[in-house]
Protein backbone atom coordinates (compact mmCIF):
# COMPACT_ATOMS: atom_id res chain seq x y z
CA UNK A 1 0.00 0.00 0.00
CA UNK A 2 1.36 3.76 -0.95
CA UNK A 3 2.13 5.69 1.70
CA UNK A 4 1.97 9.17 1.52
CA UNK A 5 2.68 12.62 4.22
CA UNK A 6 0.22 14.46 5.60
CA UNK A 7 1.26 17.38 3.93
CA UNK A 8 3.39 18.00 0.69
CA UNK A 9 4.52 21.55 -0.81
CA UNK A 10 4.95 21.22 -3.85
CA UNK A 11 7.50 23.37 -6.91
CA UNK A 12 7.62 23.41 -10.40
CA UNK A 13 4.17 22.16 -10.03
CA UNK A 14 2.81 23.60 -13.51
CA UNK A 15 5.67 21.81 -15.24
CA UNK A 16 5.97 18.44 -16.60
CA UNK A 17 6.90 16.90 -13.64
CA UNK A 18 5.33 19.09 -11.23
CA UNK A 19 1.86 18.74 -12.97
CA UNK A 20 1.97 15.14 -12.82
CA UNK A 21 2.66 14.56 -9.47
CA UNK A 22 0.17 17.05 -8.36
CA UNK A 23 -2.39 14.87 -10.10
CA UNK A 24 -1.18 12.05 -8.17
CA UNK A 25 -0.85 13.15 -4.95
CA UNK A 26 -4.11 15.02 -5.08
CA UNK A 27 -6.80 13.55 -2.73
CA UNK A 28 -4.11 11.39 -0.71
CA UNK A 29 -2.86 14.39 0.84
CA UNK A 30 -2.35 18.17 1.32
CA UNK A 31 -0.30 19.53 -1.01
CA UNK A 32 0.40 23.21 -1.37
CA UNK A 33 2.65 24.88 -4.14
CA UNK A 34 5.18 27.47 -4.11
CA UNK A 35 5.88 29.16 -7.52
CA UNK A 36 5.18 31.82 -9.83
CA UNK A 37 1.58 30.63 -10.47
CA UNK A 38 -1.18 28.51 -8.58
CA UNK A 39 -2.53 25.18 -10.05
CA UNK A 40 -6.00 24.42 -9.46
CA UNK A 41 -5.53 21.61 -7.48
CA UNK A 42 -3.57 22.83 -4.70
CA UNK A 43 -4.93 23.67 -1.50
CA UNK A 44 -2.49 27.14 -0.38
CA UNK A 45 -0.18 28.44 -2.98
CA UNK A 46 2.85 31.22 -2.45
CA UNK A 47 4.58 33.08 -4.97
CA UNK A 48 8.26 32.40 -5.56
CA UNK A 49 10.10 33.66 -8.63
CA UNK A 50 13.09 31.56 -7.47
CA UNK A 51 16.68 33.01 -8.10
CA UNK A 52 15.15 36.80 -8.63
CA UNK A 53 15.39 38.04 -5.06
CA UNK A 54 14.24 36.22 -1.97
CA UNK A 55 10.90 38.26 -1.06
CA UNK A 56 8.97 34.67 -1.40
CA UNK A 57 10.81 33.50 1.55
CA UNK A 58 8.84 35.47 4.03
CA UNK A 59 5.46 34.52 2.39
CA UNK A 60 6.65 30.87 2.14
CA UNK A 61 6.74 30.32 5.84
CA UNK A 62 3.11 29.30 6.53
CA UNK A 63 3.22 26.72 4.51
CA UNK A 64 6.58 25.68 5.10
CA UNK A 65 5.19 25.73 8.76
CA UNK A 66 2.55 23.02 7.75
CA UNK A 67 4.55 20.72 5.46
CA UNK A 68 5.82 17.09 5.79
CA UNK A 69 7.61 16.86 3.04
CA UNK A 70 9.19 19.09 -0.02
CA UNK A 71 9.36 18.00 -3.30
CA UNK A 72 11.69 20.83 -5.08
CA UNK A 73 11.04 20.31 -8.81
CA UNK A 74 11.28 24.08 -10.12
CA UNK A 75 14.67 24.98 -11.76
CA UNK A 76 16.34 26.72 -14.36
CA UNK A 77 16.26 24.59 -17.44
CA UNK A 78 19.15 23.32 -19.59
CA UNK A 79 19.61 24.60 -23.12
CA UNK A 80 21.89 23.94 -25.76
CA UNK A 81 23.30 27.48 -26.50
CA UNK A 82 22.56 29.58 -23.63
CA UNK A 83 23.00 33.03 -24.31
CA UNK A 84 23.40 34.93 -20.84
CA UNK A 85 26.96 36.79 -19.88
CA UNK A 86 27.91 34.51 -17.17
CA UNK A 87 25.21 31.15 -17.57
CA UNK A 88 26.87 29.53 -14.34
CA UNK A 89 25.89 32.15 -12.26
CA UNK A 90 22.55 32.34 -13.85
CA UNK A 91 21.96 28.17 -13.17
CA UNK A 92 23.36 28.90 -9.89
CA UNK A 93 21.33 31.57 -8.68
CA UNK A 94 18.11 29.37 -9.20
CA UNK A 95 19.37 25.85 -9.14
CA UNK A 96 22.02 25.89 -6.09
CA UNK A 97 21.20 29.67 -3.92
CA UNK A 98 17.34 29.45 -4.23
CA UNK A 99 17.03 25.59 -3.75
CA UNK A 100 19.42 25.97 -0.88
CA UNK A 101 17.48 28.63 0.88
CA UNK A 102 14.26 26.88 0.63
CA UNK A 103 15.94 23.83 2.54
CA UNK A 104 17.41 25.81 5.04
CA UNK A 105 13.84 27.78 5.89
CA UNK A 106 12.29 24.80 5.66
CA UNK A 107 14.71 23.19 7.93
CA UNK A 108 14.04 25.86 10.56
CA UNK A 109 10.09 25.13 10.18
CA UNK A 110 10.64 21.44 11.15
CA UNK A 111 9.71 20.05 7.40
CA UNK A 112 10.64 16.53 7.76
CA UNK A 113 11.97 15.07 4.52
CA UNK A 114 13.17 17.58 1.14
CA UNK A 115 13.28 15.55 -2.08
CA UNK A 116 15.30 17.00 -4.95
CA UNK A 117 15.10 16.17 -8.34
CA UNK A 118 18.22 16.97 -9.98
CA UNK A 119 19.84 15.44 -13.23
CA UNK A 120 21.82 12.62 -14.32
CA UNK A 121 24.06 15.11 -16.48
CA UNK A 122 25.82 15.27 -13.26
CA UNK A 123 27.08 11.58 -13.93
CA UNK A 124 28.27 13.18 -17.34
CA UNK A 125 26.51 13.33 -20.76
CA UNK A 126 27.04 9.72 -22.52
CA UNK A 127 28.02 6.37 -21.41
CA UNK A 128 30.08 3.68 -22.67
CA UNK A 129 28.79 0.48 -24.43
CA UNK A 130 27.13 -1.62 -21.54
CA UNK A 131 28.89 0.33 -19.06
CA UNK A 132 25.90 2.45 -17.64
CA UNK A 133 25.98 5.02 -15.26
CA UNK A 134 25.18 4.03 -11.13
CA UNK A 135 24.65 6.23 -8.36
CA UNK A 136 27.80 5.47 -6.98
CA UNK A 137 30.06 6.66 -9.77
CA UNK A 138 32.14 9.51 -10.26
CA UNK A 139 30.74 12.91 -10.88
CA UNK A 140 31.32 14.11 -14.11
CA UNK A 141 29.21 17.65 -14.58
CA UNK A 142 30.26 19.20 -18.01
CA UNK A 143 27.74 22.11 -18.40
CA UNK A 144 26.81 24.99 -15.91
CA UNK A 145 23.03 23.25 -15.94
CA UNK A 146 25.01 20.31 -14.74
CA UNK A 147 27.48 21.96 -12.18
CA UNK A 148 24.56 24.06 -10.78
CA UNK A 149 22.55 20.77 -10.10
CA UNK A 150 25.44 19.19 -8.58
CA UNK A 151 26.44 21.82 -6.17
CA UNK A 152 22.53 21.68 -4.98
CA UNK A 153 23.13 18.26 -4.24
CA UNK A 154 26.26 19.08 -1.83
CA UNK A 155 24.85 21.52 -0.02
CA UNK A 156 21.49 19.79 0.24
CA UNK A 157 23.27 16.96 1.82
CA UNK A 158 25.53 18.86 4.10
CA UNK A 159 22.85 20.66 5.20
CA UNK A 160 20.94 17.39 5.93
CA UNK A 161 23.59 16.15 8.11
CA UNK A 162 23.90 19.58 10.44
CA UNK A 163 20.25 19.83 10.74
CA UNK A 164 18.71 16.48 10.36
CA UNK A 165 16.01 17.51 7.59
CA UNK A 166 16.15 14.13 5.27
CA UNK A 167 17.43 14.77 2.39
CA UNK A 168 16.52 12.77 -1.17
CA UNK A 169 18.49 13.29 -4.42
CA UNK A 170 17.10 11.65 -7.76
CA UNK A 171 18.68 11.99 -11.04
CA UNK A 172 16.90 11.40 -13.68
CA UNK A 173 17.44 11.29 -17.73
CA UNK A 174 15.36 12.82 -20.28
CA UNK A 175 11.53 12.54 -18.77
CA UNK A 176 8.51 12.54 -20.96
CA UNK A 177 4.99 11.99 -21.69
CA UNK A 178 1.77 14.45 -21.95
CA UNK A 179 3.15 18.09 -21.98
CA UNK A 180 6.31 16.93 -23.27
CA UNK A 181 7.97 19.79 -25.14
CA UNK A 182 11.45 20.62 -26.96
CA UNK A 183 13.43 18.14 -28.89
CA UNK A 184 11.45 15.05 -27.89
CA UNK A 185 8.05 16.65 -28.82
CA UNK A 186 9.90 17.94 -32.44
CA UNK A 187 11.02 14.44 -32.56
CA UNK A 188 7.32 13.05 -32.61
CA UNK A 189 6.08 15.52 -34.86
CA UNK A 190 8.65 14.77 -37.50
CA UNK A 191 7.75 11.00 -37.22
CA UNK A 192 3.88 11.92 -37.49
CA UNK A 193 4.78 14.08 -40.75
CA UNK A 194 7.13 10.91 -41.99
CA UNK A 195 10.07 12.59 -42.07
CA UNK A 196 12.91 9.85 -43.26
CA UNK A 197 15.54 9.58 -40.08
CA UNK A 198 18.54 8.32 -40.94
CA UNK A 199 18.87 5.97 -37.61
CA UNK A 200 19.37 2.39 -39.05
CA UNK A 201 22.96 2.22 -38.65
CA UNK A 202 23.19 4.00 -34.79
CA UNK A 203 23.53 1.27 -32.58
CA UNK A 204 23.31 3.25 -29.57
CA UNK A 205 21.36 3.04 -26.00
CA UNK A 206 19.79 5.42 -24.10
CA UNK A 207 17.86 5.67 -21.05
CA UNK A 208 14.59 8.04 -20.80
CA UNK A 209 11.81 7.70 -17.53
CA UNK A 210 8.50 8.57 -18.61
CA UNK A 211 6.63 11.23 -16.29
CA UNK A 212 4.46 8.30 -14.72
CA UNK A 213 7.29 6.54 -13.55
CA UNK A 214 9.52 9.29 -12.05
CA UNK A 215 6.04 10.65 -10.49
CA UNK A 216 5.74 6.97 -9.06
CA UNK A 217 9.25 6.94 -7.96
CA UNK A 218 8.88 10.16 -6.23
CA UNK A 219 5.79 9.01 -4.22
CA UNK A 220 7.64 6.40 -2.99
CA UNK A 221 10.79 8.64 -1.62
CA UNK A 222 8.30 10.87 0.51
CA UNK A 223 8.10 8.25 3.35
CA UNK A 224 10.21 5.12 2.52
CA UNK A 225 12.99 4.68 5.17
CA UNK A 226 15.95 3.81 3.56
CA UNK A 227 15.53 6.75 0.63
CA UNK A 228 17.29 9.51 2.46
CA UNK A 229 21.14 10.32 2.81
CA UNK A 230 21.30 8.71 -0.79
CA UNK A 231 21.41 9.70 -4.73
CA UNK A 232 18.90 7.22 -6.49
CA UNK A 233 18.94 6.53 -10.72
CA UNK A 234 15.28 6.81 -12.36
CA UNK A 235 14.85 5.67 -15.70
CA UNK A 236 11.96 3.18 -17.33
CA UNK A 237 14.30 0.43 -17.35
CA UNK A 238 14.31 -0.46 -20.75
CA UNK A 239 17.27 1.18 -22.90
CA UNK A 240 16.09 2.16 -26.74
CA UNK A 241 18.57 2.87 -29.49
CA UNK A 242 17.69 6.01 -31.65
CA UNK A 243 16.10 4.00 -33.98
CA UNK A 244 13.98 1.40 -31.83
CA UNK A 245 12.55 5.34 -30.28
CA UNK A 246 11.48 6.13 -33.55
CA UNK A 247 10.02 3.00 -34.19
CA UNK A 248 8.08 2.63 -31.35
CA UNK A 249 6.76 6.40 -31.73
CA UNK A 250 5.76 5.40 -35.10
CA UNK A 251 3.68 2.58 -33.66
CA UNK A 252 1.91 4.57 -31.36
CA UNK A 253 0.99 6.85 -33.78
CA UNK A 254 0.12 4.16 -36.92
CA UNK A 255 2.36 5.88 -38.75
CA UNK A 256 4.94 4.04 -41.47
CA UNK A 257 8.79 4.01 -39.55
CA UNK A 258 10.91 5.66 -42.14
CA UNK A 259 14.30 4.79 -40.98
CA UNK A 260 17.07 4.87 -43.47
CA UNK A 261 20.18 3.68 -42.90
CA UNK A 262 22.87 6.03 -43.57
CA UNK A 263 26.50 5.82 -43.09
CA UNK A 264 27.32 6.84 -39.72
CA UNK A 265 30.92 7.97 -40.62
CA UNK A 266 28.94 10.52 -43.06
CA UNK A 267 26.24 11.98 -40.76
CA UNK A 268 29.13 12.43 -38.34
CA UNK A 269 30.62 14.43 -41.30
CA UNK A 270 28.17 16.14 -42.36
CA UNK A 271 27.26 17.37 -38.78
CA UNK A 272 30.15 18.67 -38.30
CA UNK A 273 30.74 20.53 -41.64
CA UNK A 274 27.18 22.31 -40.52
CA UNK A 275 28.46 23.24 -36.85
CA UNK A 276 25.72 20.61 -35.53
CA UNK A 277 28.63 18.34 -33.62
CA UNK A 278 26.93 18.25 -30.47
CA UNK A 279 23.29 17.56 -31.72
CA UNK A 280 24.92 14.72 -33.32
CA UNK A 281 26.31 13.36 -30.43
CA UNK A 282 22.96 13.65 -28.62
CA UNK A 283 21.49 11.24 -31.61
CA UNK A 284 24.42 8.88 -31.74
CA UNK A 285 25.69 8.21 -28.18
CA UNK A 286 25.12 6.30 -25.82
CA UNK A 287 23.32 7.27 -22.12
CA UNK A 288 22.44 4.40 -19.88
CA UNK A 289 21.33 4.49 -15.98
CA UNK A 290 21.50 1.48 -13.50
CA UNK A 291 18.81 1.43 -11.45
CA UNK A 292 18.79 -1.81 -9.73
CA UNK A 293 20.07 -0.69 -6.39
CA UNK A 294 16.79 2.06 -7.21
CA UNK A 295 14.46 -1.31 -7.25
CA UNK A 296 16.00 -3.09 -4.89
CA UNK A 297 16.33 -0.99 -2.25
CA UNK A 298 12.84 1.21 -2.45
CA UNK A 299 11.27 -1.86 -3.90
CA UNK A 300 10.62 0.35 -6.65
CA UNK A 301 9.86 -0.47 -10.05
CA UNK A 302 8.55 1.45 -13.22
CA UNK A 303 4.79 1.61 -13.60
CA UNK A 304 4.62 2.14 -17.43
CA UNK A 305 6.88 0.06 -20.31
CA UNK A 306 8.37 2.67 -23.23
CA UNK A 307 6.02 1.41 -25.72
CA UNK A 308 2.82 1.98 -23.00
CA UNK A 309 4.53 5.54 -22.08
CA UNK A 310 4.52 6.05 -25.75
CA UNK A 311 0.74 5.27 -26.83
CA UNK A 312 -0.16 7.12 -23.48
CA UNK A 313 1.72 10.29 -25.16
CA UNK A 314 0.40 9.57 -28.68
CA UNK A 315 -2.79 9.16 -28.93
CA UNK A 316 -3.80 12.10 -29.74
CA UNK A 317 -1.92 14.68 -32.06
CA UNK A 318 1.37 16.16 -31.19
CA UNK A 319 1.60 19.97 -30.81
CA UNK A 320 3.74 23.03 -30.45
CA UNK A 321 1.70 24.45 -27.22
Amino acid sequence: MTMYPAAVLLTGATGLVGSALLAQLNGHCRVFSLGRSKPALCEAHATAAFGDNTDWLASAQPLLAQTDAIVHCAAKVHVMHDTATDPLAAYCAVNTDATLLLAQAAAKAGVKRFVFISTIKVNGEYTESDRPFTASDSVAPTDPYALSKWRAEQSLLLLGQQTGMEIVIIRPPMVYGVGVKANFLALCNAVRRGLPMPFAGINNKRSMVSVANLTSLIICCLTHPAAPGRVWLASDGADLSSAELVRLMAQAMNVPARVWWVPTWLMHAAATVLGKGEQYRRIAGSLQLDINDTCQQLGWQPQQTPQQALQQLLKKPASGG
